[in-house]
């Protein structure tokens, strides 16, 4: 199982968010957001933030980095490395199973992803058999592939910059079309930013997961 940091609101967490960081970050990437989230004191939440293995990147000249999978084309849709995705999905179901076996059920799981992060969070979410209380898609994109088929009403929170730069607007927008398309339960955010998050994205993530996971105020 890869290597994560564990966060946990309260004792006795009854809930987990797992969040994948992007392509040469690592698990301390999102750490600090968790008190940003405005979640309720009563929250019980345990957030998982995995590091992504260490491989060659071809974009990036072969350079050994943090990544779920190789990018080898700028245009994020030539050349995907579907086998290095199937491998951070595998990765990712081993911490959803590890969650599981500490208790919490499966459908108080939320997978998230940022960029990368992302498309793995999709991956494994939008699976016939994924159970859990819904996927965060963070200024990320979907490749598409036949082991997609999420369970109708499947809740999604996607949110992109309207600037992004290393994800194309475009590409955020295909993705959105085709999940709603799908018959996921989706909440679309667009922001002039850049590729990052803003405020008022991480004031509406905190509002999503309260309702996903039923957090009384």
């Amino acid at each position: 199982m890869t290597d994560a940091l564990i966060h946990t609101t309260a004792p006795r967490a009854d809930a987990a968010v797992i969040w994948l960081h992007g392509l040469g970050a690592d698990g301390h990437d999102f750490l600090p957001i968790v008190p940003r989230l405005g979640l309720p004191p009563t929250a019980r939440i345990r957030f998982v933030f995995p590091h992504a293995p260490r491989q060659a990147v071809t974009i990036n000249t072969g350079y050994r980095m943090r990544a779920w999978y190789d990018i080898r084309s700028p245009d994020l849709e030539r050349e995907v490395d579907y086998a290095g995705i199937a491998r951070s999905v595998a990765l990712l179901d081993g911490l959803i199973e590890a969650q599981r076996a500490a208790g919490i059920e499966a459908r108080r799981i939320v997978l998230a992803g940022f960029s990368q992060g992302g498309v793995i969070a999709l991956h494994a979410g939008l699976r016939a058999g994924f159970d859990g209380a819904g996927v965060l898609a963070l200024s990320t994109y979907l490749p598409p592939a036949p082991t997609l088929c999420p369970r109708p009403g499947l809740p999604v929170f996607q949110a992109h910059g309207e600037c992004d730069e290393v994800v194309p607007p475009a590409a955020a927008l295909a993705a959105r079309d085709w999940m709603r398309a799908a018959g996921c339960a989706l909440e679309w955010h667009a922001w002039p930013m850049g590729h990052s998050l803003c405020d008022a994205e991480i004031d509406a993530i905190g509002r999503w997961l309260s309702a996903r996971l039923a957090l009384p105020g």
